[in-house]
């Protein structure tokens, strides 16, 4: 059993931001201030660092993540801009405003912080230690929150400090932020719609639109960003969920040292491991076109708690059509 990591917390400078981000590229986790709230900072294309991400947070529900770029350039490398997409980011980009989007193929973000989805949420913040890091990271930076799960979101390093110590790397510390409220949320998928309301009124975003936007109607079908319930990737095959074995016509998806398995959330029974591989396996055996699979057991303690939930919800009667 590895040791909890000690937690840094260091003065925002410039050696400050070359730490961080030699620690994200090394697979750590770094908690920075933005305009709205300190974020929980992971490399977003690393699925098992999203993993312990997700762990740090605990009892993780693997809801998906927003991924944080520089600049809207880069941001048009992780999701597809329709016109509303592109008045709404040219206008309020960087600033407390998260889009959407259909993602690009090859966006090159972790599934699990998709949340198993083929959009992805994106925000270019205003914050210049935010901006400075991401600048030296040179990549996308999922960040939810960096506070417990269930707790008041942070808005000074401390609150970070209480709720994390020991559980990330590096905490910078640039003093309070100075909009203190998680960003807006809008779809940009259909209709533009408000998601999440936040640190940009929704006032100013139908201005900008010159139009009203939609409201969501949420279910546990439809995830599409944080604050909202939890889904799952639903495959298209049925699953058999606490399986020993395979059945005749059933892919297996095994977890421990199991040497027949068509796929393995983790050989060595890692739950870690297991979260990071869970959407993309899943999607990996429904393109293989099987029609049923057979899941064998994963432990229910961390985060196996977050995997079988997700497996139940897979694994459920669908109603309706899809």
């Amino acid at each position: 059993m590895t040791a909890e990591p000690a937690t840094r917390v260091l003065k925002a400078d410039k050696a400050a931001i070359s730490a961080a981000a030699a620690c994200l590229a090394a697979g750590g986790l770094v908690a920075f201030p933005t305009e709205t709230v300190y974020g929980l900072g992971a490399d977003a294309g690393n699925g098992e660092v999203v993993a312990r991400l997700y762990a740090a947070k605990g009892r993780p529900r693997f809801n998906p993540l927003i991924a944080h770029v520089g600049s809207l350039e880069a941001a048009r490398r992780l999701g597809r801009f329709d016109a509303a997409a592109e008045t709404l980011a040219t206008t309020f980009w960087p600033g407390p405003l998260t889009l959407v989007l259909p993602k690009r193929p090859d966006a090159g973000i972790a599934d699990l912080a998709l949340a198993g989805l083929d959009s992805v949420a994106v925000r270019v913040p205003a914050h210049p230690v935010a901006r400075a890091l991401l600048a030296e990271f040179k990549g996308p930076v999922v960040a939810p929150s960096a506070n417990r799960s269930g707790h008041v979101s942070p808005t000074e390093a401390a609150h970070v400090l209480a709720d994390l110590r020991g559980r990330i790397d590096i905490i910078i510390d640039a003093g309070p932020c100075p909009v203190g409220l998680e960003s807006t949320i809008v779809a940009c998928l259909a209709d533009p719609t408000l998601l999440r309301p936040g640190g940009l009124p929704r006032e100013a975003i139908e201005r900008a639109l010159g139009r009203k936007l939609a409201d969501a109607t949420t279910d546990d079908e439809t995830p599409l960003a944080p604050g909202m319930l939890t889904s799952h990737y639903a495959p298209k095959a049925k699953l058999r969920l606490d399986a020993a074995a395979a059945e005749p016509g059933e892919a297996l998806l095994g977890f421990g040292p199991v040497p027949d398995a068509t796929l393995n959330l983790s050989p060595r029974g890692d739950l870690i491991e297991a979260a990071a591989n869970l959407f993309s396996h899943l999607r990996a055996l429904d393109a293989s076109g099987a029609k049923r699979i057979a899941v064998m057991k994963v432990p229910h303690e961390g985060l196996g708690e977050a995997i079988n939930d997700r497996l139940a919800r897979a694994a459920a009667p669908k109603t309706g059509t899809s």
